[in-house]
Formats: C-alpha cells, structure tokens, sequence
C-alpha cells in the first residue's frame, strides 16, 4: 500500500475551496499540505484554522507550510519548509512538530534535509507538469537514487497520475504527492478510483 499527500492550490479549485478539502479529507490521506504561498501571514492563519478543523474532523493529517509562527500558534504537529527555511528554524522550534518535511530536488539537497531533522522529504519533479511547463521531469532514476540514499520516506512530486503511480512506489517511494488534478477534477472519489483502478495496489 502507499500513500498520496494532497498538496494544496485554491487558485486552481473547481468548486470553493474548502468544499474541496472536505471531499478530500473524508478519502483519508496521509496528509494534507496548506501551501497557499501567496497568502499574507493573517490570510494564512485564518484558513488554516479552517482547514485544522475540517482535517481533525476526518482525522487526516494537516501539514502547514512555510508559516512557522503560524503553526506554532495554532498548535500544528506539521510543518513543511523550504530548503532554505529550514536551514533557518531553530532547535527550539523543531521540538514544536512531530512531523517536518521539506522539498528537494537533488541528493544533496535531500541528505541534507534529513540531517536538518525531517521526518519524511518530497522529491521531485519526476514527470513532466504543467506546473514546470518547459522542464523535463528528472525521472525514476533519480527517485530510486534518492530513496536508496536516505533512511526517510521520500514522496514523489510532478506530474504522477494513475499511469504511473506504481512505477513510484517501485522506485522505492512511500507515496506520492498530487496537486493540480485533485483540485481540477471534477469528482474527487472517481479520480482516486482511477488510482485503484490502475494497479490494484491502492484502496479508496
């Protein structure tokens, strides 16, 4: 069994977006990311408070980003920084959550996210995504190298659909994350349908 991570984008929402969190929070993923990185630091913290609580409802994983001070106040167990953030938070702060990730995008950058104290890491891109419109995908190869180089769990990150979610979790990764299409499709349960559908391997 592996996992999927919904990373979130309110911009690219077909419906309102905490509708839309709901409907993906009642399918128990391992996580849900507030990443929102547009938002002011009060924008940030009110809708954050909305979706904890709809998170908590359903039991599911609410990981903040970027917004340290913000999880602090809320009381969030997770947060998920930038490289460069997280070079910047402190002892004092990380003891604060029990789970801390952050995104990486070479072997370098992945070792040295798990020494900053992660508890899991997002790689990536490995598919080709209109969110990096132009840039090949750095592919399996480099998921799998990356994997076997850390002790822990790696997501895969761009352009992973039900065609080739398996060959992820082959890779060596925990799971996946998914961003533009569970906030563009138009059912929520039928898309994750198509990943069971696909290899068998996933259950809504």
């Amino acid at each position: 069994m592996y996992d999927f991570i919904c990373v979130t984008n309110r911009l690219l929402c077909k419906e309102e977006f905490l509708h839309r969190i709901e409907k993906i929070a009642s399918k128990h993923p391992a996580g849900i990311i507030l990443r929102e990185k547009d938002l002011s630091e009060e924008e940030y913290k009110q809708l954050a408070k909305q979706v904890l609580e709809i998170c908590a409802k359903h039991q599911v994983p609410c990981i903040l980003h970027s917004f340290v001070d913000v999880a602090m106040e809320l009381g969030a167990e997770a947060i998920h920084l930038p490289l460069p953030m997280l070079k910047e938070v402190t002892e004092t702060q990380k003891v604060r959550f029990k789970v801390m990730g952050s995104s990486c995008h070479s072997l370098e950058e992945a070792l040295e996210a798990q020494r900053l104290g992660c508890t899991y890491i997002i790689a990536g891109h490995i598919f080709q995504t209109d969110c990096k419109k132009g840039l090949a995908g750095r592919g399996l190869h480099f998921l799998e190298h990356i994997c076997n180089s850390v002790s822990i769990p790696v997501y895969a990150i761009g352009g992973i659909d039900y065609h080739n979610i398996y060959s992820v979790y082959e890779a060596g990764a925990k799971g996946a994350c998914v961003m533009s299409s569970l906030m563009k499709c138009d059912d929520v349960a039928l898309y994750l349908i198509g990943f069971e559908k696909a290899d068998g391997k996933y259950s809504v």
